[in-house]
């Protein structure tokens, strides 16, 4: 779920903002995409980590599936960072501040089959996908700048998010991760579907 950044809120309403809302708006909504900024940051480095890990019979297609996604997400953090400047607050992308401020723990998987790391990543995109949901909420009654752009990014990230399910879905629409609430725990579902293919193909 997400949550506030204390460091971001801690500082207060900047100096100025943009013209058309006042400076405690501007902090609200600052303090808002700090989260998604910490957000962004830990998906595209989780990304390029099961980049790195990624084993077996489907690593090449998943291993160049991942980089355009890992480009994308860096600049939707690039832009987000961009966006608290802008609203008059200094965005906060050092490694200690994000770990001191996010609310989900690292991801749980190293060397792994890419089926196993599709079904992790799909609880991963599912995580940041319904906090930046919850974020374009807050950011629409405030500010329809940082909402659209909300939007926009998480149009994106929801075709890579259906990328990984098509590999995990089933051709009667079923989800192997389906129920799963850990990533080891989809992990697991996953390659046990998967290995129960192969053993009937």
């Amino acid at each position: 779920m997400a949550k506030e950044s204390k460091k971001l809120k801690s500082e207060g309403a900047p100096l100025y903002t943009v013209p058309g809302l006042s400076t405690e708006q501007g902090a609200q909504v600052a303090v808002v995409l700090q989260d998604r900024l910490n957000a962004l940051t830990d998906l595209h480095l989780t990304l390029k980590h099961v980049h790195w890990n990624v084993v077996g019979p489907h690593f090449v297609a998943v291993h160049e599936m991942l980089d355009p996604q890992v480009e994308a997400v860096r600049d939707m953090a690039d832009t987000t960072a961009e966006r608290i400047a802008t609203l008059g607050l200094s965005p906060v992308g050092t490694p200690g501040a994000i770990v001191a401020d996010r609310g989900w723990d690292d991801y749980s998987v190293g060397r792994a089959g890419a089926i196993e790391h599709l079904g992790a990543l799909d609880l991963v995109y599912a995580g940041v996908i319904e906090d930046h949901r919850r974020a374009i909420e807050t950011a629409g009654e405030l500010d329809p700048i940082t909402e659209d752009m909300l939007i926009a990014q998480s149009a994106q990230l929801e075709q890579f998010h259906w990328f990984v399910r098509a590999h995990l879905e089933t051709s009667g629409g079923q989800l192997s991760t389906a129920g799963a609430e850990t990533e080891r725990q989809a992990k697991r579902q996953a390659g046990e579907r998967a290995g129960a293919k192969r053993e009937t193909a």
